[in-house]
């Protein structure tokens, strides 16, 4: 499989392991010096990532990918979310790749839906 295909399987996987709470998953698709920035969180590492966005039950009905591009070690993701509690929201990530694993993510929220 090529890279382009690899990087967006590796995406898929990522959305995957987060709506099925598996933190096992995407802590192997990470490198140890991951960085995650939102507008709440500025470049936080990957410890503190866990600890700030990983949810401590499980939050989301579905994640549904609308956009993902891939351009080199870049990946471009819009995406719908739909909570547990029925309200939804879509953002924007960008997801930065060194190697197989993905090294940054950045997040742009979007509105409520």
């Amino acid at each position: 499989m090529n890279d382009m295909r690899t990087r967006q399987q590796t995406v898929r996987d990522l959305y995957a392991a987060y709506l099925e709470d598996r933190k096992d998953i995407v802590g192997a698709m990470l490198t140890e010096d991951f960085s995650f920035s939102s507008p709440r969180d500025d470049h936080i590492d990957r410890a503190a990532y866990f600890e700030r966005c990983w949810p401590k039950q499980p939050l989301f009905r579905r994640i549904d990918i609308e956009f993902l591009a891939i351009d080199g070690n870049e990946a471009a993701v819009r995406y719908r979310a739909e909570k547990l509690d029925g309200a939804s929201f879509g953002n924007m990530e960008s997801l930065r790749f060194r190697g197989g694993k993905i090294a940054s993510v950045e997040v742009y929220f979007g509105r409520d839906l």
